[in-house]
Parts: C-alpha cells; structure tokens; sequence
C-alpha cells in the first residue's frame, strides 16, 4: 500500500493540491485560481493539471486522493450535485474521473464534513468523539461527529445545519445560512445605507455599495462603525440559537467554529453566547482561528 496522500480542495475561488506522507505532514502544497465561470470541462482540466503538479514520480507510492469540496454532493458515490458556487456542475461523477485519469482510488467529502474530521485527528477537537464544526463563511455548513463517526445520512446530506428554518421578524421563515452568512451580513449593510443609515462604508468603498462584502464590513466594525457593529451582532445572536439547536439535537463534547465571518473576532463571538446564556446550555466553544 502506498505511503502518499494525495489531498484536493475544491472551492469556488480556489484550488489547492497537496500532497502528504503517512502521518498527514505536509510535503507539497499548489494552488490556482478556479475560474468557476469557465464551466465544467475547464475547472476539470486545471483539477487534473494542479493534482499532477503534487502526484510523485511513482504512482504505486500513493494510497489515494481525498476531495473537499462544496456540497450538495453523494460522499458514497463520489458524485457532485450541484453546488450553487461552481456552474455546470450537475451530478458530475468526480470520484469516477479523477479515478480514471490517475489511476488511483478517490474519495469526495463535502467540504464542511472533512473539517469536522480534520480538526477532530489533527485540529483543535483532538481527543473528543462527539465533535460539532461550524464554518460562517460565504454560506454556514456544518460537520458531525457522533461517537467518533461521520454523520452523513442516507445520501451523505446529514448535518447540513446551515438550512435549520427560523422565524425572524415579521413571522418571516429565514434559514440558519440566510441570516448569518457573510453575503448576507453585507446585503443587510447595504439595504441600511441606502435607507438612509450613516457609515464609513459608504467612504470605505466609494460610493460604490455594490462592493461591500462581509470583510469590508468587518473591517468597519472593528473602527466601531454602528451599522457594522449592529450587523454582525445580529449574525452572532442567529449563530447563538444555531447552535443551541445544534447542542439539543447532536449533544457534542466541544464545538468548533471556523470560516472568514468568524475571523470578526468578539463582534461576532460576544453577541452569540448572549443567545447561548439566554437559552441556559453549556457547551465548550473553540474558533478555530487558522480556519480560512
């Protein structure tokens, strides 16, 4: 058996290549932009070209290539669903070209799952079995680990917290993701500017409110901007009562939190164990701050 391991992730801004010995310490690390807006067939080749830029000289040395990469996707048939980030990619069987072209087994996880499992071997869960992850990124996702296992569900859709529904204001029906997620953090920002609001965004970007992004606002949060402040506040209340449902429904030992929204630091991490203390739950919180 091979000693090698081939690790690729997926993502709709990048693509990254590793390759690792045995014990998972890095060997070689490539990345590329992953120019999603080509379509399928050229993110597949430049897949393929930055996998050979890390795969050794002997082929029979490697035990396998591992895929992060954005769900909906079946961890069981190695097959892409149709994630909302990567256009044209409709039930495309990963596993089964990567497979082919290099000749070597391949597994796909969705990308918030394979977290989980990263910081539970080598991350910030070592030594717990019943393990929450959470990554505020461009949309919320989330991993299980019950019992030291994967929760994966029938078709691997398991865990997929980020569609937990809630009521907002006004009796609306609103998502987990929808409310707390970075592009919604900024579209929030940018409705309350055009109302009327003051903040230094509008000098921060230009004039041009069409490039507010949650880093844009968590940069003026941290200048003490009020509607920046009030904006990830709320995103840290949502992120609150996300995870009191999740602390009901997995019972986890620890729960770590990851992803670029998550990098707001206390703006958002204050306002989220109100909502935790509200509902009178203990639970074990690390950020997960090498997260990306």
């Amino acid at each position: 058996m091979g000693k090698q391991i081939i690790a690729v992730d997926l993502g709709g801004t990048q693509i990254r290549t590793a390759r690792y010995d045995n014990q998972l310490n890095l060997l070689q690390r490539e990345n590329t932009l992953t120019l999603a807006h080509e379509g399928l067939e050229p993110t597949l080749e430049r897949i393929k070209e930055y996998i050979h830029k890390v795969m050794p000289d002997n082929k029979d040395d490697v035990r396998g290539i591992g895929f992060s990469a954005p769900g909906p996707l079946n961890p069981m048939t190695g097959v892409i669903v149709a994630p909302p980030n990567l256009p044209g990619w409709h039930n495309v069987p990963l596993a089964d070209i990567i497979s082919e072209e290099f000749g070597v087994p391949v597994f796909v996880g969705n990308d918030a799952n394979v977290a989980a499992l990263a910081e539970a071997s080598k991350g910030a869960a070592q030594g717990y079995r019943h393990v929450t992850y959470l990554t505020i990124s461009t949309g919320v996702g989330g991993g299980i680990i019950i019992d030291g296992l994967l929760l994966l569900g029938k078709e691997g859709l398991g865990g997929e917290v980020g569609h937990i529904p809630i009521i907002v204001e006004e009796g609306k029906l609103s998502t987990f993701e929808l409310e707390s997620a970075g592009p919604r953090i900024a579209l929030k920002v940018r409705d309350r500017i055009e109302a009327g609001e003051t903040s230094i965004i509008q000098e921060m970007v230009n004039g041009d409110l069409s490039k507010i992004d949650a880093k844009v606002v968590g940069d003026a949060a941290v200048q003490g901007d009020k509607v920046a402040v009030e904006q990830l506040a709320y995103a840290g209340r949502i992120t609150g009562y996300g995870i009191v449902t999740m602390l009901h429904l997995f019972n986890p030992e620890i729960i770590v939190i990851g992803g670029g929204v998550s990098k707001t630091g206390d703006l958002l991490f204050k306002p989220l164990w109100v909502s935790i203390r509200e509902a009178g739950v203990n639970v074990h919180i690390i950020h997960d701050l090498k997260s990306e």
